[in-house]
């Protein structure tokens, strides 16, 4: 088995490359400005590195860490060309100096990369399967060792063949150095608490890694009704899958198989911490339910399930703190993609500055077992 430095050596050029690759989309992002995170450069601005903000609190200079963001890694077009997938393997989230830059505007020390969409779920072939992860993982390892202190990386495993998901991860972390695994909510509408999913949530139980739920396009759920103005298949249908999934694992009894399972949802876990009331209360007062948890809906949430600040309000935030607690709230981004920023949301928050301070690093810090 080839040992890291071996590794690196091979990834080399593909680090180049990604270094080379197009660095767009953050000057359409800076573009567009930020929201709540202060203001942002303008498109073309100057290849300079710029100041790294300083996020205090209590005149405290905090460590910020994001574990909600996104990269492609363009080689894996190679891999694809002349395949029904070809057509997916485009993309403008190319890694580069333009994200160390948008980093430091906005304060983020450490970014968690992953590769979403997960469009290699339609992969009916095995092996072509395992060569699309191959290419992202190395990828995003090679871009990871060019800048160990600002960046971690979770693979993105082919979750149609369970068990191959389960090497590819171990894979991943004992050969790669990746930090866990991302995953969407369904495999081709299908739901991940079913068993056959159990080998890979074994083997990310065994390992003692995060897994990243982050939706893919809601397509596990009906869309007529989510046609229309205000993109809503986005704005309701990927918060609604992320929905799904936690009570899925909640009520088929998927949390009770792996009581250590560490899920981080995305879009602060969906709708489930904001209307967790009728959560808590379906096994003892819907006769059809048909539970197989063994615990309230709200003691996973509070021990298993990590969600991110995607809320995007002072107000929000501090509800989330009310309803799962500080120690399961984690800062998110979603970079490249523009939405506003909440580390001004978690400062302005009306929680405890311990609080604050757990949400944008600490509680990552110990997940992700960071050193200090």
């Amino acid at each position: 088995m080839p040992n890291r430095r071996d590794f690196i050596m091979r990834v080399a050029g593909a680090t180049a490359g990604l270094w080379a690759a197009n660095r767009t989309f953050m000057r359409d992002a800076s573009a567009q400005g930020r929201g709540q995170g202060g203001g942002q450069g303008q498109a073309g601005a100057s290849d300079a590195p710029v100041a790294h903000r300083d996020v205090r609190v209590g005149g405290k200079r905090v460590k910020v860490i994001d574990v909600h963001a996104h990269a492609t890694i363009p080689e894996v077009a190679d891999v694809v060309k002349g395949t029904p997938l070809e057509r997916y393997a485009q993309g403008g989230r190319a890694l580069g100096p333009d994200r160390i830059r948008e980093l430091d505007k906005r304060g983020i020390d450490i970014q968690v990369l992953d590769i979403n969409t997960f469009w290699w779920y339609n992969a009916a072939d095995r092996d072509l399967a395992a060569k699309i992860v191959d290419v992202h993982d190395k990828g995003l390892a090679a871009w990871v060792n060019s800048n160990h202190d600002r960046f971690l990386a979770l693979t993105s495993p082919t979750l149609q063949f369970p068990d191959l998901a389960a090497q590819q991860l171990e894979h991943a972390v004992k050969n790669l150095g990746l930090v866990g695994a991302a995953v969407a909510g369904h495999v081709q509408g299908e739901p991940l608490s079913d068993p056959k999913y159990d080998p890979f949530w074994a083997k990310a139980q065994e390992l003692d890694v995060m897994v990243f739920m982050h939706p893919n396009n809601a397509d596990n759920v009906t869309k007529e009704g989510l046609k229309g103005r205000g993109d809503l298949g986005n704005i309701i249908g990927n918060p609604l899958e992320t929905s799904l999934f936690l009570s899925h694992m909640i009520y088929d009894g998927a949390f009770d198989r792996f009581p250590n399972l560490k899920i981080c949802a995305a879009h602060a876990g969906g709708y489930m911490p904001s209307y967790l009331g009728r959560t808590e209360v379906a096994c003892d007062v819907r006769q059809n339910a048909g539970c197989l948890n063994k615990k309230k809906p709200s003691e996973y949430l509070k021990q298993q399930v990590y969600i991110d600040s995607m809320v995007f309000s002072a107000e929000g935030v501090r509800h989330l703190v009310a309803e799962v607690g500080a120690s399961q709230v984690v800062y998110g981004t979603d970079i490249p993609l523009v939405w506003p920023d909440t580390i001004d949301a978690i400062l302005g928050a009306q929680i405890a500055d311990a609080d604050k301070e757990a949400i944008l690093g600490g509680n990552l810090t110990k997940l992700l077992r960071i050193k200090t």
